[in-house]
């Protein structure tokens, strides 16, 4: 139709003909949306006279929402050993960065932790080359439908993990004050029912958790509720969202023109780049950088491709609908969905980039599946982590309890919002870990969440919610879940559980950045950093900050002494020769100190004299005299034979030890 109305010569008739054709697509759009909810409300009402029997399924896992955290979460789940189910109310796994089309990821670039650095191996063999810096936003820029790809390899290859696309989050199933399970509605009427022995909430804003009776918050709020001095005040403002796009280059020549969305205003996109009209300050690149800051990555020899998720007069968009029911959102969100198309409209006519169209190979027809939420509700934990302890995290103890890593500056979109947002601060950070008993709430029990819905406080929220911090949570909260279901309930498990299978799938307790994964002391600097031992030196670095270990560094004896002694009280030994850093001979004592404490029941020293040679070798380390000063890194692997006796000391959710 396009085509034919393309050809019609007379302006007026051909401008009253697109706005007809584009108000019959919203309207056929709007009337599917419709159709499926009543259809949905008409079948609860009269029965299942209308609908097809209730499905039931049983399982040890129920992870609601196959989105970045809630696809992680199945997945190490599964491989964890639990049976686990996914529900998923669209076709596509991997949520913000597959089905919302966000897919130049932020952050994490030089933390190879875990499921994050899996994702990205599985995306270099997919395109055969590391280098995915296609997009200026990101250095890891791959096209939606790759990361579903691997999502359902992944998930295919699980034989203990079922995925259920299509079904839409009702309500929760409970016994007292326990979650058993949840229900569910598809578009054509249907019901499933999950029982499950831990339910993970892996929904966007939080549907399981709000559902379920925890307790939450919502929007910014005041220093007395969040703990910090510099929250702006309380208020029901959130983040903006952004309904994505892919869009392909189809060359000179080419006219993609989409029909002009209705309502279509163009002065929404006024100083988007530097060639759009503006009265105030344009954006300073042209059209074609504000392209290629979401280029994305693509096989050798194919179309050009980028991401359209533009903040600066561009797609953003700011709509409340965290407390709809999610099957009831859907029509809310053609708000949102038509901004986008009118800044597709606004580059390909008023920008004269007609040549750029929807990439029909990805998600829907080029439409995302989902909105890009950045924020929703955010759970009351059995902790709270605020933006102090993210800038000074030796200064408390949640960072002993962490599970995964971030390093991406405090973010808040507020552009579109259409009253007054509250100063919200945007302070320097270290990079940082997330502690378990953010996942875990207050009170309701056999469940855990794993998405942005953590809690955290409104300021950290602009940093926990990046794509990479996600999937690493949600790969912890697998492996809570799938060890919560043997121990009946997620309070019984032990923090140094879940932290040693992390270990075991090589993700990051601790940020360091200097200490590499393959480096054959990782596990160990990991694991003495985690106790507080040894600590790391946290610096804001722009969009992307660092926590150094500095593993070529001196030890000074006293921190090593205090660090020891605040995990293991009875630690006194006073060091013996003049010089203010460790040797190995301090080494030594120490470890004559803990064998006569245990009655020569470990044999410390022993093995430290009769596997040096060893230990030299393996570390790739330099054969040392006994007077001779250590650096940070060999203090570490020397003392390794310490390690496990100190790091079984018992430590709950708040990071304090039981000496």
């Amino acid at each position: 139709m396009i085509c034919l109305f393309k050809e019609i010569k007379c302006k007026r008739l051909r401008s009253c003909i697109e706005k007809c054709c584009s108000f019959f697509i919203i309207l056929e759009s709007k009337f599917a949306v419709m159709i499926k909810i009543y259809f949905i409300a008409i079948s609860f009402l009269f029965g299942n006279s209308l609908i097809a029997q209730i499905i039931k399924m049983n399982t040890d896992v129920l992870v609601v929402g196959g989105s970045t955290g809630g696809a992680a979460a199945g997945i190490q789940s599964a491989r964890s050993g639990a049976r686990t189910i996914i529900v998923e109310q669209t076709n596509w796994l991997g949520g913000m960065i597959t089905a919302a089309g966000v897919s130049c990821t932020d952050g994490n670039n030089d933390l190879p932790s875990g499921i994050w650095e899996e994702f990205r191996q599985a995306l270099y063999t997919h395109y055969q080359t590391t280098n995915l810096f296609s997009g200026w936003v990101s250095e890891t820029c791959f096209e939606p439908h790759v990361g579903d790809s691997i999502f359902k390899a992944w998930a295919f290859q699980e034989k203990r993990l079922q995925v259920k696309y299509g079904w839409y989050f009702d309500k929760v199933i409970k016994k007292g004050n326990r979650v058993t399970g949840a229900s569910f509605i598809n578009n054509k009427g249907g019901q499933l029912e999950v029982s499950a022995v831990i339910t993970i909430d892996g929904t966007d804003l939080g549907d399981v958790f709000a559902n379920a009776g925890a307790k939450y918050d919502l929007g910014t709020e005041d220093p007395s509720q969040s703990g910090e001095k510099i929250a702006p005040g309380k208020s029901a403002v959130i983040q903006d969202l952004t309904w994505a796009a892919t869009l392909q280059d189809f060359g000179k020549g080419a006219d993609k023109t989409i029909p002009k969305p209705m309502g279509y205003n163009a002065t929404k996109y006024y100083c988007s780049t530097n060639e759009a009209p503006c009265k105030d300050k344009p954006y300073a690149a042209n059209t074609q950088k504000v392209l290629d800051y979401g280029k994305l990555t693509v096989t050798k020899g194919s179309p050009k491709k980028y991401m359209l998720n533009w903040p600066a007069h561009g797609n953003d968009d700011y709509l409340d609908v965290v407390e709809m029911k999610p099957i009831e959102r859907e029509l809310k969100y053609l708000q949102s969905k038509n901004q986008t198309l009118g800044f597709i409209y606004f580059l390909q006519t008023e920008l004269r980039q007609k040549q750029i169209g929807m990439a029909a190979d990805e998600m829907d027809k080029g439409m995302a599946l989902m909105p890009y939420n950045r924020e929703g509700r955010r759970l009351r934990g059995m902790v709270r982590l605020n933006i102090d302890h993210i800038k000074s995290p030796y200064q408390y103890h949640l960072f002993r309890t962490g599970i995964s890593v971030g390093d991406y500056p405090v973010d808040h979109h507020h552009a579109q919002y259409p009253g007054k947002v509250p100063p919200i601060p945007f302070p320097q950070v270290p990079s940082f870990n997330i502690p378990l008993g953010a996942l875990i709430p207050e009170e309701i029990e056999g469940l855990i969440v794993c998405e942005k819905g953590i809690s955290v406080s409104n300021i950290a929220n602009g940093t926990t919610r990046l794509q990479p911090v996600v999937l690493l949570t949600g790969q912890a909260a697998g492996i809570l879940a799938a060890k919560s279901f043997t121990k009946e309930g997620v309070r019984n498990v032990k923090v140094r559980e879940v932290q040693n299978e992390l270990l075991n799938n090589k993700c990051f307790l601790m940020p360091f950045v200097d200490v590499n994964v393959k480096d054959p002391a990782w596990e160990i600097i990991q694991k003495f950093g985690i106790m507080g031992i040894f600590k790391g030196v946290g610096k804001s670095k722009g969009w992307a900050n660092k926590t150094y270990f500095y593993p070529d560094s001196l030890v000074n004896y006293e921190e090593l002494k205090t660090g020891i002694q605040m995990v293991d009280g009875v630690f006194n030994y006073r060091k013996e020769n003049h010089f203010k850093y460790v040797t190995l001979e301090d080494l030594l004592n120490i470890y004559n100190f803990y064998d006569a404490r245990t009655a020569s029941k470990y044999g410390f020293a022993a093995k430290l004299v009769n596997n040096l040679p060893a230990m030299v070798s393996k570390y790739g380390m330099v054969k040392r005299d006994k007077k001779e000063l250590l650096t940070k890194r060999e203090t570490a692997v020397y003392l390794s034979y310490l390690l496990d006796f100190l790091y079984s000391t018992p430590i709950d959710l708040f990071g304090e030890f039981s000496n």
